[in-house]
């Protein structure tokens, strides 16, 4: 089984800047996938980025040059790093882990005010 706990969200004004953490245990395979979704109010949960274990990386349009996602196998975390974040990034962002299971985190709200 796999656990996630995510944190990092929270509140912040316009252009500025957020990094969000989720840490993966239990039986974490070698070859995985993670990442992160996010579902605004009245939307459908959508891709923001995702990283697998050897590293490479895929990342949502919208998010592309302002978004890194990044990961510290040692410690089966990773990370999303937001700058010039915008109101319409505000969204449960949740951490996802995709190997021979697919698991899901809790979620934590990003704000974004304008």
């Amino acid at each position: 089984q796999v656990q996630l706990v995510e944190s990092g969200g929270g509140l912040v004004q316009a252009g500025g800047s957020l990094r969000l953490s989720c840490a993966a245990s239990g039986s974490i395979s070698s070859l995985n996938v993670m990442g992160w979704y996010r579902q605004a109010p009245g939307k459908q949960r959508e891709l923001v980025a995702i990283i697998r274990s050897g590293g490479t990386t895929n990342y949502a349009d919208s998010v592309k040059g302002r978004f890194t996602i990044s990961r510290d196998n040692a410690k089966n975390t990773v990370y999303l790093q937001m700058n010039s974040l915008k109101p319409e990034d505000t969204a449960v962002y949740y951490c996802y882990y995709g190997s021979i299971v697919v698991v899901w985190g809790r979620g934590t709200l990003v704000t974004v005010s304008s």
